[in-house]
């Protein structure tokens, strides 16, 4: 009895052993198990961290212009680009050579080149005005560097002046859609949304006075649009009024041109239509008085007094896919005023306009190629010779350019071709062709 006791006894201490291992055992998978609850929970919050810094990278703002609040709570914008152009042209174009060459001047003689870079230009933009209810204002102002040089000597040409591009007040409802625009800014028949692509000619655009019409004006401009938050097509109506011009007879600088006399204000409407991203469509209406006999009305009229400056202009753009077209075509006589007849400055009809085409082949690489006619009537600019005219009466602009982009910088290359058709007599016909060659660097800022 006492050697099966002590085994039972044995036994009994063997089994205590087991559990009191077994409690260890289970002691230690419960750690384990608790560390292995730890480690995922904060892999959880490291991923959790992780997506919700890839969250806050993607909802960040790109980088804005550089701008900076005044002291009466406007936010002031200041941004602009630099454009430089190495050019050789064959022979000497009107507006000017290198970056507002547009078409040759007869019998000019020798090839030439240079560098310009007078398309820089500088913008300020206001905002956030108040004014009364829901309007708020602001402002902008524009200049580049056409506005001559200093001086006419040996080192002149490398000290180009500022210009006075577009300087106007903005007052804008954006409950209701409505915009007011005051000061000076481009007319309503200048195509500013659907101009041809170029880094060499941006301020004077492919094709302007030889296709491409419309100019910079002191006036007014309302703006409505015509089912503000709507879905589908963006319909706005613009109208606007603009000072009176002219070229002559009196002075030009002083307010005592033709189209200054009395209260001749030029009248333009607009209405544009435009799908985002897809396609745009606009038509446009100028029209203003003209008398020749002036602000005293004195000055001589050889041909007749007076007659109506008149203009009518279509426009449309679409974007299918990687390709992209513009176009406008007008029509309108004695628009000398606003870039049409040539520059000629007479009751003289003129048809006109421009197509251009472009293909992106990567978000890097383009194409571009454009083509203008401007054609005033020959009846008309015979009978205005010498009075208004110069005998210019039809032009011919064919463009072709590659372009790279990478981030703000551009790059292109770009060849020009002009042919004109003028007299000097009215009965002899004489054609001046010319080109340019072009490469282009550009920075926005």
């Amino acid at each position: 009895m006492k050697a099966l006791k002590a085994i039972v006894e044995k036994q009994q201490k063997q089994l205590d052993q087991q559990q009191q291992d077994l409690a260890s055992l289970h002691a230690a998978l419960t750690q384990l198990q608790g560390q292995q609850t730890q480690q995922q929970t904060q892999i959880q919050q490291t991923q959790q961290a992780q997506q919700t810094q890839a969250a806050a990278i993607a909802a960040v703002p790109p980088p804005s212009k550089p701008s900076f609040t005044a002291g009466n709570g406007l936010s002031v914008s200041f941004n602009g680009f630099i454009d430089a152009t190495a050019f050789s042209q064959t022979k000497s174009f009107t507006y000017g050579n290198g970056q507002n060459a547009e078409f040759p001047i007869p019998g000019s003689l020798g090839s030439l080149s240079g560098f310009d870079v007078r398309n820089t230009r500088f913008m300020f933009d206001l905002t956030g005005a108040k004014v009364a209810g829901d309007w708020v204002g602001g402002a902008h102002l524009e200049m580049d560097f056409f506005g001559g040089n200093n001086g006419t000597g040996a080192y002149s040409q490398q000290q180009p002046l500022p210009r006075l591009r577009q300087a106007y007040m903005v007052l804008e409802n954006p409950t209701t859609g409505s915009t007011l625009k005051i000061g000076q800014m481009w007319d309503l028949i200048f195509p500013l949304d659907d101009l041809p692509d170029s880094l060499s000619h941006i301020a004077f655009p492919l094709g302007y006075g030889a296709g491409l019409i419309g100019w910079r004006f002191p006036g007014a401009i309302f703006s409505q649009d015509l089912n503000h938050g709507s879905t589908g097509p963006a319909w706005r109506l613009d109208v606007g009024v603009f000072e009176g011009t002219w070229d002559g007879p009196g002075n030009n600088l002083n307010y005592l041109t033709a189209g200054n006399a009395g209260f001749r204000p030029q009248v333009e409407a607009k209405l544009h239509v435009e799908q985002d991203k897809e396609w745009m469509f606009f038509a446009a209406a100028h029209y203003s008085q003209i008398d020749l006999a002036g602000v005293g009305g004195t000055e001589p009229t050889p041909i007749k007094r007076e007659f109506g400056s008149e203009a009518f202009e279509l426009g449309a753009q679409w974007t299918p896919g990687s390709w992209i077209f513009k176009s406008v075509l007008y029509t309108g006589r004695g628009i000398g005023e606003i870039f049409g007849d040539l520059s000629q400055f007479g009751d003289i009809k003129d048809d006109g306009g421009y197509l251009t085409g472009g293909y992106k082949f990567t978000k890097n690489w383009s194409v571009n190629a454009f083509y203008a006619i401007a054609k005033p009537s020959a009846n008309d600019v015979i009978r205005w010779m010498g009075n208004g005219s110069t005998g210019l009466l039809r032009n011919h602009m064919y463009a072709t350019n590659v372009e790279y982009t990478v981030g703000d910088y551009s790059f292109a290359l770009e060849w020009i071709h002009s042919v004109l058709l003028t007299t000097t007599n009215g009965g002899n016909r004489l054609n001046t062709s010319g080109n340019q060659v072009n490469l282009s660097a550009f920075y926005k800022f």
